[in-house]
């Protein structure tokens, strides 16, 4: 027997009162810092931190729960702080409840979907008041936020070894991709290869589910929320531009210059939006300029409404042109990084996503009481 189920047994076996917040808790607003002088107390709104003042608020362990905007955000604050109006704070009865109890209770009931505004997401004090969420006795309590904490511990490590390790990797990457050898050859993208992009897809070719991926600039390198019939893309990719596995896919608008390596799955790209360089790879390889494309400074075009990145510009970027060895040496290095700091199956993302799944299924369950008939 564990020590949270001796508990248990001991404090509340026979079940636990639900209890709503505002018999447990008081909800405050925050209000406004802009005359107070800098100082080391942080501001909190819906967003987190916003600057540092001199003054608080409130210095007790304290939830603060998003009023608009981002509410799915909750805040453990257990040092001085002050809040604006985007954000309320808590002064919690801790005769009864364990501030940071209640704090995993409220992660666990998905705040956001109590959002009570059409427009920018809200919450109310009167509709948190009523929020019910169960109070064993403190010693349970205890031992749960204990547990819990250890679980968020664990993330927050691995969280930490992936921004070191990625900081890590853009200094390699910095390194092994900074050419100074003046008798290295250079080389334009436009040289290399044309410029390509798929036809055009008009709206009405396109349906909310179908045989094969649109991929627009809002979805590219995510899930399509688009697709085309298999007849439209045999066509198309029959007649027209049509990428091949391992070409890197560039995007030309939106957040400019984000890559994707063409699986060869079949897909469609939008036109202008998504593009590619046709190359053959008998100087460079694709992988080597996926790598590449990571540090360049895309010359991007701001004088329409949207900022893009133009066929012209692109073809104009400079390439070194590097022993075939010598590229796949780099791109094997740079690849170990990636893939430790980036891939979602089995670098440190796939292990913190892992963490994190399993602290909400153990909070889930941890935070389920019977109820006291």
């Amino acid at each position: 027997m564990t020590k949270l189920e001796q508990l248990i047994t001991e404090f509340c076996q026979n079940g636990v009162e639900n209890k709503e917040l505002k018999d447990i808790l008081t909800i405050k607003n925050g209000s406004d810092y802009k005359t107070f002088s800098k100082g080391d107390i942080p501001v909190y709104g819906s967003g987190g931190i916003m600057t540092y003042v001199d003054k608080f608020v409130y210095n007790k362990p304290s939830v603060l729960i998003p009023r608009k905007g981002s509410i799915d955000k909750l805040y453990f604050v257990d040092k001085p702080f002050w809040n604006v109006d985007t954000i309320f704070y808590t002064v919690i009865n801790s005769t009864l409840a364990e501030p940071k109890y209640v704090y995993y209770c409220l992660k666990k009931m998905h705040l956001e979907n109590l959002n009570t505004a059409g427009g920018v997401p809200s919450l109310t004090q009167k509709v948190l008041n009523k929020v019910k969420i169960p109070i064993p006795p403190l010693p349970v309590q205890e031992e749960i936020v204990r547990i819990l904490d250890n679980f968020t511990e664990l993330t927050a490590e691995l969280t930490a070894e992936l921004t070191a390790r990625k900081k890590q990797y853009e200094y390699y990457r910095g390194q092994l991709l900074c050419f100074d050898n003046p008798d290295i050859e250079w080389i334009t993208l436009g040289e290399i290869g044309k410029v390509s992009m798929c036809k055009r897809i008009m709206k009405a070719e396109t349906s909310s589910d179908g045989e094969v991926p649109f991929f627009k600039i809002g979805t590219f390198g995510g899930k399509a929320n688009a697709y085309i019939s298999k007849e439209t893309f045999e066509k198309y990719k029959t007649l027209y531009s049509y990428p091949k596995k391992g070409d890197v896919l560039i995007s030309a608008a939106g957040t400019i210059g984000r890559t994707v390596v063409f699986d060869g799955e079949p897909a469609y790209f939008q036109d202008s939006n998504i593009v590619w360089i046709a190359n053959n790879e008998n100087k460079v390889l694709n992988c080597f300029l996926r790598h590449y494309y990571q540090l360049q400074p895309w010359q991007v075009s701001t004088g329409g409404t949207i900022s893009r990145l133009y066929n012209d510009n692109i073809s104009r970027v400079k390439v070194p042109v590097l022993p075939i060895e010598e590229q796949k040496r780099i791109v094997e290095l740079l690849d170990r990084f990636d893939i430790l700091c980036n891939d979602i199956s089995t670098g440190l993302p796939a292990e913190i996503e892992a963490r994190q799944k399993q602290y909400e299924y153990y909070r889930d369950k941890l935070l389920t009481f019977k109820e006291l008939s």
